[in-house]
């Protein structure tokens, strides 16, 4: 049985004055720092869908210091081809906080979980999780995956698979839930409406409506749908419900606008000390020529 939900770790954040902040960590343990160069901030986002150009723009924007805490809601990979070469680099730095997305579940599903089910029928079901994969668009992923060393790709699988489904911060006193697609905490709620199973598969592939009210005590951040959803802004922005903040902005999505929607795109990241909003600089494209053109 897979063990995706691990204790949360809970870091409180209190804003006391100009450039003076208390930490109270899981333990219990407190510091006080002043000055501007050691203010620690947290950033939340989400669905970067191997977006290499749209990452880096984000990255640049927020400067990212030792600090500081960067939260990535899961889906690094897959539609883009860069997702691999992402999900390493957050890897590597010891400041980012990486929970479970539906796309690296389904890699990991095709790829690296053990499945109980080699009766009769195991390699229809077999094809049906790459199948899977595929329609969502990891076979971008999966070409490049099967480029590279086999003790990295080793690595890359047991990382995804000790991740979280769900964090915790409190900023100012206020809780905010870090999701995917919902909190575990939900499941029971909306089980009896939907037709998930399991916690994993609610937390992975839950879609809000935008119109409900939630019991958790407190703000639900969350990714896996896109902001268009809940509102017309077009490039999509950050979208506010009562009780919910969705993140996904869109990173998917091609330079410029989708051609079969119109819908324009970018990569957000929201800024937990002050609710700042950040989005990934856009490109015009001429639609005569398609090439790119900075915005």
């Amino acid at each position: 049985m897979r063990r995706l939900v691990k204790k949360t770790q809970i870091l409180e954040i209190v804003f006391l004055s100009k450039n003076t902040w208390l930490f109270r960590g899981a333990y219990g343990n407190c510091s006080c720092c002043k000055g501007g160069s050691e203010t620690i901030m947290i950033y939340v986002l989400s669905d970067i869908h191997g977006q290499k150009r749209r990452f880096e723009s984000i990255m640049k924007q927020i400067n990212l210091q030792p600090e500081d805490t960067l939260y990535v809601l899961g889906d690094v990979i897959d539609r883009n081809p860069d997702g691999i070469k992402i999900l390493r680099k957050l890897m590597a730095m010891p400041n980012v906080k990486m929970i479970l997305g539906n796309h690296e579940y389904m890699m990991l599903d095709a790829l690296y979980y053990e499945h109980k089910d080699y009766e009769f029928g195991w390699q229809l079901r077999q094809k049906r999780r790459m199948a899977l994969w595929y329609q969502n668009g990891g076979g971008i992923t999966h070409y490049y995956l099967k480029h590279i060393k086999k003790t990295i790709r080793t690595e890359i699988f047991e990382y995804l698979s000790q991740l979280p489904l769900n964090e915790e911060v409190i900023v100012n006193g206020q809780r905010f839930i870090l999701a995917h697609a919902a909190p575990a905490e939900l499941f029971k709620v909306y089980r009896q409406f939907a037709s998930y199973r399991t916690v994993e598969s609610f937390t992975l592939w839950h879609r809000f409506t935008g119109y409900e009210d939630h019991p958790c005590d407190g703000t639900i951040i969350f990714g896996h749908t896109g902001t268009y959803h809940y509102q017309d802004d077009n490039p999509m922005r950050i979208w506010y419900g009562k009780g919910l903040i969705g993140i996904d902005c869109g990173a998917a999505y091609p330079e410029g606008e989708d051609p079969w929607t119109g819908q324009r795109g970018c990569l957000s990241c929201l800024r937990l000390d002050d609710m700042k909003e950040f989005y990934s600089e856009e490109m015009e494209v001429d639609n005569d020529s398609n090439e790119p053109e900075n915005q």
